[in-house]
């Protein structure tokens, strides 16, 4: 082949940003999704300032602010006591060109990336992969249409990657008591409950929350015990968002869904000629919008690495770039998140009183934001 060759494993948003800042640098790249489209589940929804930086880099920011929500403050909230404080990312200001959140669904994300692309990168959907085999100067890559070879391959297909269990790396962690419960409801929380603001972690031991706001509707999180059947658990949810706000009549429920939530990562993020990047190396809980965030991050780390070796640096670059972002995963990522799970079951004044004092502390309140959007982990 002329120029290298680099297949990319999964079509989400870490995927296709690995395919766009690959083909950015004029590397060929051919892009294999499992399912027949574009996948159209909300899942995650919080783009953080560094994230939006990167997305304004590949030329796609604009478009997603356009059809995203702009959220400059998030608030934590007390269940029985109402607000506790709201923070504002205006502290930001002289750290990114971004000093806010974009609350747009992931789903809303993949169709600008695909579509920004350049016409010789090639996408194929339906090609599921059954197998990935590196050798010493190329990798066989094995769908259900046949094989193809590839000089390097990108796992971006998700928590049950068929790239990491190919090339057996390891994925061990934890899986947290209770289940999420996530609904997608047709109401205007601002008027049920005013104050909020677009972002809620709200406080309480025995059944925390979080409330989301997103173009076209709100979300709400909750957790729900291991054991409990998911046609109770169905049955029981129009009582529980009664408890959230009293409407005075049943809400409005889109959709709901109920999944366990696990703290994993691989144990390796390159392995030869494979690098593993996003979900298929790392997850975590949702609690602060980290997960696609820091995914989006490897991606753009990652592959700026691969670039770079294809152009002539030395091999220790990628590989560098590969152990910093398991650390980032480890020590930034799956840490503030089980920081923030842990925080909304406690039942602390002390915790209300620190969160209130860093609200009304610039300085603190910028080194806070700094680790929570993922800004102190790129450094």
């Amino acid at each position: 082949m002329s120029t290298p060759h680099v297949v990319v494993v999964g079509a989400g948003p870490v995927g296709l940003t690995a395919a766009l800042t690959l083909a950015r640098r004029g590397v060929t790249v051919t892009v294999l999704e499992a399912g027949a489209e574009l996948a159209a589940e909300s899942r995650a929804s919080t783009f953080h300032p560094p994230t939006l930086e990167m997305l304004d880099a590949l030329g796609v920011a604009g478009t997603l602010l356009e059809r995203g929500i702009v959220a400059p403050t998030f608030q934590y909230r007390d269940r029985r006591g109402g607000e506790i404080a709201t923070l504002d990312l205006a502290v930001l200001a002289r750290d990114t060109a971004f000093p806010f959140r974009v609350q747009c669904e992931q789903s809303r994300l993949t169709p600008i990336l695909l579509a920004a692309l350049p016409p010789e990168v090639e996408v194929r959907f339906g090609h599921r992969v059954r197998d990935c085999v590196p050798g010493p100067d190329s990798v066989r890559v094995d769908t259900d249409h046949g094989s193809l070879h590839a000089d390097w391959v990108i796992g971006a297909d998700g928590a049950h990657s068929a790239v990491r269990r190919a090339i057996g790396a390891g994925f061990d962690g934890t899986t947290y008591p209770e289940r999420f419960l996530v609904a997608s409801v047709d109401e205007d929380l601002d008027a049920a409950l005013p104050g909020i603001a677009p972002i809620n972690y709200v406080f309480d031991p025995d059944e925390w929350l979080v409330l989301l706001r997103t173009p076209q509707h709100w979300r709400v999180l909750l957790p729900t015990p291991a054991d409990t059947p998911d046609e109770a658990e169905a049955a029981r949810l129009p009582e529980r968002l009664r408890g959230v706000a009293d409407l005075g009549r049943p809400w409005r429920i889109l959709h709901s869904s109920l999944y366990r939530v696990h703290q994993r990562v691989t144990d390796r993020f390159r392995v030869g000629r494979v690098l593993l990047m996003g979900d298929a190396a790392h997850v975590n809980n949702p609690l602060g919008g980290l997960g696609m965030n820091s995914g989006i991050h490897d991606a753009v780390a990652l592959c700026t690495a691969l670039a770079d070796v294809v152009d002539g640096a030395p091999d220790e670059v990628l590989s560098a770039a590969a152990r910093r972002r398991r650390v980032v995963a480890v020590d930034h990522v799956q840490r503030t998140s089980h920081d923030n799970w842990s925080r909304l079951r406690a039942d602390d004044g002390a915790e209300h009183d620190r969160l209130r004092a860093l609200a009304a502390d610039p300085v603190a309140a910028r080194s806070y934001l700094r680790r929570a959007c993922l800004i102190d982990s790129l450094s």
